[in-house]
């Protein structure tokens, strides 16, 4: 409880070419030497992960990627994990050095901006050139809802007459920076600090202007309620310790100053015997049946996985692909969709539970596929619909990202808990506002 879970925490992801820079940057902004840095082009393979707490702002997880023009058949493994990241992250630093950027302008090669008799180089060509270039990534970006930090680096191979024209366009921009390893190389610390507070500063900015995740209780619990938490123990709960989202569940309740009972199902009935003022009852997918049927008609009642995805997916888009259940015909494959690795029992609610559910209810012969991890299989056509996990090791982006790629695909997309409350009948005609109630 005292770490901030990476599914709470915004996504910023270093892009661009090999030896653009991309780690020296993911070193400076972290404060210390995780990612490997070398003249070597293709340094980084993998993506690098660190979760950290960016002061003035709050917890994030940075990522450095490998290069997007990485070359030969690994290499273009090594592209698709990094667009696979782009696709994940809530704000993107692309690193693009200044070769990248002027060499097709100015010739064949950096030496041509060197030169003092090339005659090629004025503070408006050049600064209309530069923003050209950058509008072709900056509309990308635009088109996939990201935003984003353009860092124009290894401003060291360039004289100083050259550096003085391009200055201005760092204070006229607010999501273009300057950079160079002169910086880095500095014998006085103030430099680097200096510029290491400018950089932050953006990055602060831009991710201030990122949607706002909600809180798990958001609209529909406040100070001074009583929650009810039914939390089963069976084979599938962890020895000696709660899942994440009945933890999460649990902080936030004590953040907002929200009481808070913890009891299992099979002392349900009395526990509301003892305690008649309950504002809400949060449960686990699996008993909800059990829980709907001991609980009072007026008494208000979600799930843990409704919490999530209220919070992180589109319950409405959710509730609407949980209904085509009932269109599902013999040979159809229904993708279930897990974030997270973890070994399976007999009691797993999605390799078990749910496609038993979904058989016995419907009668039909359904063929189920299984995927793990952040993303889903790119081609979506051979999949009547997908059914998502809770989502509680993911960000908000990453279960969206999945939302809107079903929607473009018409594949119908729902959720563990979504479905779980609507085939046990909890969930009957439509939902109320944003809330699941009896």
């Amino acid at each position: 409880m005292q770490n901030t879970p990476t599914a709470n925490r915004k996504t910023v992801v270093l892009v661009g070419n090999r030896n653009a820079g991309k780690s020296t940057l993911f070193n400076l902004i972290l404060g210390q030497d995780r990612s490997i840095v070398s003249d070597f082009a293709g340094t980084t393979t993998d993506p690098v992960f660190k979760a950290m707490e960016l002061i003035g702002y709050g917890p994030i997880n940075l990522v450095d990627t490998a290069g997007l023009d990485d070359e030969g058949d690994l290499g273009k493994m090594r592209v698709e994990k990094s667009q696979e990241e782009i696709m994940n992250s809530d704000v993107i630093i692309h690193v693009i050095s200044i070769e990248d950027l002027l060499v097709n302008k100015v010739g064949s090669s950096i030496n041509d901006i060197l030169n003092e008799n090339s005659g090629k180089l004025s503070c408006e060509n050049i600064e209309e050139y530069i923003i050209n270039r950058l509008k072709i990534y900056r509309d990308q970006y635009d088109a996939l809802n990201k935003k984003h930090i353009f860092i124009i680096s290894k401003l060291d191979l360039l004289d100083e007459s050259v550096k003085d024209i391009l200055k201005p366009i760092e204070d006229k921009f607010n999501d273009i920076a300057l950079f160079s390893s002169e910086i880095i190389n500095s014998e006085i610390s103030k430099v680097l600090e200096n510029y290491k507070t400018k950089l932050v500063s953006k990055l602060i900015s831009v991710l201030e202007s990122t949607e706002e995740e909600k809180g798990l209780l958001h609209n529909i619990a406040e100070k001074g309620n009583t929650i009810l938490l039914v939390v089963p123990v069976d084979s599938e709960a962890p020895k000696g310790r709660l899942i994440l989202p009945q933890v999460q569940v649990i902080r936030e309740c004590l953040d907002l100053g929200i009481k808070v009972i913890v009891v299992r199902d099979t002392e349900l009935e009395e526990i509301l015997e003892e305690n008649k003022n309950i504002d809400l009852v949060i449960t686990d997918s699996q008993i909800f049946e059990k829980v709907d049927s001991i609980i009072s008609e007026d008494m208000k009642l979600t799930s843990f996985s409704i919490l999530f995805a209220r919070q992180k997916g589109d319950i409405e888009e959710f509730i609407e692909g949980a209904k085509y259940i009932y269109n599902l015909k013999d040979g159809d494959t229904v993708l279930i969709a897990e974030s997270c690795t973890h070994t399976v029992s007999h009691e797993d609610i999605g390799t078990v539970k749910i496609p038993n559910l979904i058989k016995k209810k419907t009668g039909k012969d359904i063929k189920f596929s299984f995927s793990h991890g952040k993303n889903i299989p790119g081609d979506l056509s051979k999949y009547a619909m997908i059914i998502h996990c809770g989502g509680c090791m993911v960000t908000r982006t990453s279960i969206m990202n999945k939302v809107n790629q079903a929607k473009l695909n018409n594949v119908p997309i729902t959720n563990y808990g979504i479905v779980l409350a609507y085939l046990k009948g909890v969930i009957k005609d439509k939902n109320k506002g944003n809330l699941i109630i009896k």
